[in-house]
């Protein structure tokens, strides 16, 4: 059994003791109790064959070096055959490889730690969907929004900060290191790809986010407009209050 989970937006796992490294890109390690972790900068740890107990004691030494950590983890779980004569892939509810060499859990590892950081940002997305759509229909209706600049603002860095974390930190649509020096489970990878539809849904995310941050990014440019407008009614009252004032006072001499 494979467990993927989402802990937090990231790792620090530089000082990851050799003792317990069995790879370094990704990151493998043996789990106490026995199992394998495969862990990733960006907040996902993909656990192999093992207990819950060992589970929640990685969790815990996960924990002082998680940024940001998430209260409810995003969790994705996949059953692994080892079947060499069956092509790999899924069948029959399970996912066949033809052996358990470390290349290859490190492999599903990084597809299944996608698949959760895509699923992840999903439910964001969908969130700021639904508190922008309000304010479209305000403007569709009322020709005016209602809110401060500072809010829209922050809203748009929030989604400059999830397009960086997908592409710079997790790199969600490049091939990993892995392949590089291990050709041969290309195909492998993209049968993996395929059955989670990673690149399906980075596109359809990444449309979403272009469209999210241009509605934001609108919603400021009127704000900014109607403060601008508002500054200039300001200065021309004073304009106004000024010359009334210069023209009491030539009245009075």
């Amino acid at each position: 059994r494979a467990r993927a989970l989402l802990l937090g937006a990231r790792m620090e796992l530089r000082n990851w003791p050799e003792s317990e490294v069995l790879a370094r890109v990704p990151l493998a390690v043996c789990v106490p109790g026995g199992g394998i972790a495969v862990v990733f900068r960006y907040g996902a740890a993909v656990l192999f064959g093992v207990t819950s107990e060992a589970e929640r004691a990685m969790r815990d030494r996960l924990a002082p070096l998680t940024e940001h950590p998430y209260p409810t983890p995003e969790a994705e779980e996949l059953d692994v055959r080892v079947e060499p004569e069956r092509a790999e892939g899924p069948h029959e509810g399970a996912f066949a490889v033809h052996s358990a060499s470390l290349e290859r859990l490190q492999l599903i590892a990084e597809v299944l730690s996608k698949n959760v950081l895509l699923g992840h940002y999903e439910t964001r997305m969908a969130a700021d969907f639904d508190r922008l759509e309000p304010l479209a229909l305000q403007l569709e209706r009322e020709g005016r929004i209602r809110g401060r600049t500072r809010e829209h603002a922050k809203r748009i860095g929030a989604l400059l900060l999830i397009e960086q974390r997908m592409v710079g930190r997790a790199e969600i649509g490049e091939k990993p290191e892995l392949l590089w020096e291990h050709p041969e489970l290309e195909r492998l990878y993209a049968v993996l790809e395929d059955e989670f539809e990673v690149r399906e849904r980075l596109a359809a995310l990444e449309r979403k986010l272009a469209l999210v941050s241009r509605m934001a990014r609108t919603l400021v440019d009127l704000l900014n407009a109607k403060h601008s407008l508002r500054v200039e009614w300001y200065i021309v009252a004073l304009i106004v209050v000024e010359i009334l004032l210069t023209l009491y006072g030539m009245w009075k001499r």
